[in-house]
């Protein structure tokens, strides 16, 4: 499968998870780079992950996406959480050779940005200025608790959240407080009747597409002001 203007790559995680896949979408225009990670029920090339990396490609935004070790085997259960943190580092590692001295952001969506998450919590990802998380999945569905989030206040580097009102995976009642106890590094943007996939009920007269537009809009603008 192949995009025009996306590049496939590999890259090694480490001799024992072994090489995956990234594409790299990089626009002659770009003025940041952002390493984007996907969720996890569907890979890099997933619709909503094609649509977010071209949209910022159309704002000067360059992506580089990638896989963890069992999407690219087409294994259903994640890898173990050790494995998708030394993904998160390999990536960055591997964007920054090809950023040509781009500021780098990292995130991704759902998993991909807790994970991305998590990495940074434990040592601070080299070059990374700021992390995007497309849904951030703070709870299990129809369990709300914000105990997922605790990390994030280890976290030094800005951090936007892009969330649905109805995210079944995160309660605003419990992002809303845990942004605001993270400050000024922390900014929530919400997209007013979308769910996880930013998939927007009749009731919000706006579509699925000019949705994830306005997330992505906010994601260019908030990384290139940095």
């Amino acid at each position: 499968m192949s995009h025009p203007g996306v590049k496939e790559l590999q890259f090694i995680i480490n001799p024992k998870a072994g090489v995956v896949s990234g594409l790299l979408q990089k626009p002659e225009n770009s003025k940041a780079l952002l390493v984007l990670a996907h969720g996890a029920g569907a890979g890099m090339w997933h619709k909503f992950m094609n649509d977010t990396a071209a949209g910022l490609a159309e704002r000067g935004v360059a992506t580089f996406r990638y896989q963890f070790p069992y999407m690219e085997k087409r294994i259903k259960r994640p890898d173990s959480e050790a494995v998708m943190l030394d993904t998160v580092r390999a990536a960055v590692a591997a964007a920054q050779k090809l950023s040509d001295g781009l500021p780098l952001f990292a995130g991704g969506k759902s998993m991909g940005g807790r994970m991305t998450s998590l990495a940074a919590s434990h040592e601070p990802l080299a070059g990374v200025r700021g992390l995007v998380y497309f849904g951030f999945p703070l709870h299990a569905m129809g369990k709300p608790g914000a105990e997922r989030g605790a990390h994030l206040a280890n976290i030094d580097i800005p951090m936007l959240f892009l969330q649905g009102s109805r995210d079944g995976l995160a309660d605003l009642n419990l992002l809303r407080p845990l942004c605001k106890k993270l400050g000024k590094q922390a900014e929530l943007f919400v997209l007013e009747g979308g769910d996880h996939s930013f998939h927007m009920l009749k009731s919000a007269r706006k579509s699925d597409e000019q949705a994830l537009s306005d997330a992505v809009e906010k994601a260019a603008q908030w990384m290139l002001a940095r």
